[in-house]
C-alpha cells in the first residue's frame, strides 16, 4: 500500500509538471542556487581566477562529466543526463519504499542518481585512450611534414585529410583562424593549445610556438611525440592491471548482493531479520553505502596512464 501511495504521489507530481509546463531542470537549478554562498570571499575569487580552487565530491563528479561530454562533442546531452539521474533517484526511492526500509531511501536514491555521471566518467576512460592513439598519429605526421617544410600551416594542410575526425576538427579550426580570421600564427597556436586536454599535446604546441622564433628548435618535436608512443606501450602492458579495481569491485558486489536472495532460500529466519528488523535494515543500508563508495573508488582508480610533468 505504501508503494502504491508513493507511485501515486510521483504520478501526481509529474502531472503537475506537465500541466503547468514546469521543467524539472529549472527546479533543480533553483534549489542549487539556494545552497550557493551569497557573496564569495576575495580568497575564493582569486582561487577561481587562477584555477587553483579544487572542487571535491559531487561538484567534482558533475564537472568531470561535463568536461567529458564537451570533449566528445556531446555537451547537448547534459540535460538528458540530469533527467536520467532524476529518474534513477526516484527508482531508488521506490525500491527502498517497496521493501519497507525508509533508512535506505537517501542512500539508495542518492547512489542510483549518481550512476549516470559515473557511467560518463567511466566511458571517458576509453575516450582518453582513443584520443592518445589519435594524437600520436596526428602529431607524428604533422611533425614529419614540419621538419621538411618548416611551416606549421603547410604541415597541417598536407595531413589534415589523413587525421581522424576527433583530432582533425581541432586542426581545421586552426587553419580557418590563420587564413580567415588572424594571420598571427603564434596567437592561433595559443588558441590551439587549449583545444585538447592532454599534457603531451600542449607541450608539443609550446615547442611549435618556440620554433616560430628559432627554426633550429624543431628537433625537440620528435622526442615530445615519442612520449605518446611510450604511453601507449606502457598502457598496453599494464592494461590488465588498470582494470583490476573494477573487476574486484564487480566480483565483491555480486557476492554481497547475491547473499540476500541466497539467504532467503537457505535460512528464512536470517532473511526476515535482515529485511524486517531495525538492526537488519541498518546493516542493509550500510552495505548499500559501501557498494556505492567502492564503485566511486573503483572508477577513480581505473584510469589510463597519462604523462604528467613533475612540478617542483
Amino acid at each position: 500500500m505504501t508503494l502504491m501511495n508513493f507511485i501515486a504521489f510521483f504520478g501526481l507530481l509529474t502531472g503537475c509538471f506537465i500541466i503547468f509546463s514546469i521543467s524539472p531542470l529549472n527546479i533543480i537549478d533553483l534549489l542549487g542556487n539556494l545552497f550557493k554562498s551569497k557573496k564569495p570571499t576575495i580568497k575564493e575569487k582569486i582561487e577561481e581566477a587562477t584555477n587553483k580552487k579544487k572542487q571535491k565530491g559531487l561538484r567534482l563528479l558533475i564537472q568531470e562529466a561535463k568536461q567529458i561530454l564537451i570533449a566528445t562533442n556531446k555537451s547537448n546531452q547534459f540535460n538528458m543526463l540530469c533527467i536520467f539521474s532524476f529518474v534513477f533517484f526516484l527508482l531508488g526511492a521506490m525500491i527502498a519504499v517497496s521493501i519497507n526500509n525508509y533508512i535506505l531511501i537517501p542512500v539508495l536514491a542518492g547512489g542510483l542518481s549518481l550512476i549516470p555521471f559515473w557511467y560518463v566518467k567511466f566511458t571517458g576512460i576509453f575516450y582518453k585512450k582513443h584520443l592518445n592513439v589519435e594524437l600520436e598519429t596526428a602529431l607524428s605526421v604533422i611533425t614529419t611534414s614540419y621538419m621538411r617544410s618548416e611551416s606549421i600551416i603547410t604541415a597541417v594542410e598536407e595531413n589534415i585529410n589523413y587525421i581522424n575526425h576527433s583530432v582533425s576538427e581541432v586542426f581545421r579550426s586552426f587553419l580557418t583562424e590563420t587564413k580567415l580570421i588572424n594571420s598571427n600564427i603564434k596567437m592561433a597556436l595559443e588558441v590551439l593549445k587549449f583545444k585538447i586536454d592532454n599534457d603531451v599535446y600542449r607541450e608539443w604546441v609550446d615547442a611549435v610556438i618556440a620554433c616560430q622564433e628559432d627554426k633550429s628548435l624543431k628537433s625537440t618535436l620528435i622526442p615530445i611525440v615519442s612520449k605518446l608512443s611510450d604511453i601507449r606501450i606502457v598502457g598496453a602492458e599494464l592494461d590488465y592491471l588498470l582494470y583490476e579495481p573494477m573487476k574486484e569491485f564487480i566480483t565483491m558486489a555480486i557476492l554481497l548482493i547475491g547473499n540476500v536472495p541466497l539467504m532467503y532460500f537457505l535460512n528464512r529466519s536470517w532473511y526476515e531479520t535482515l529485511m524486517n528488523t531495525s538492526v537488519g535494515k541498518v546493516i542493509l543500508t550500510l552495505c548499500t553505502l559501501v557498494i556505492f563508495i567502492s564503485l566511486s573508488a573503483a572508477i577513480r582508480l581505473t584510469k589510463p596512464i597519462e604523462y604528467r610533468k613533475v612540478q617542483k
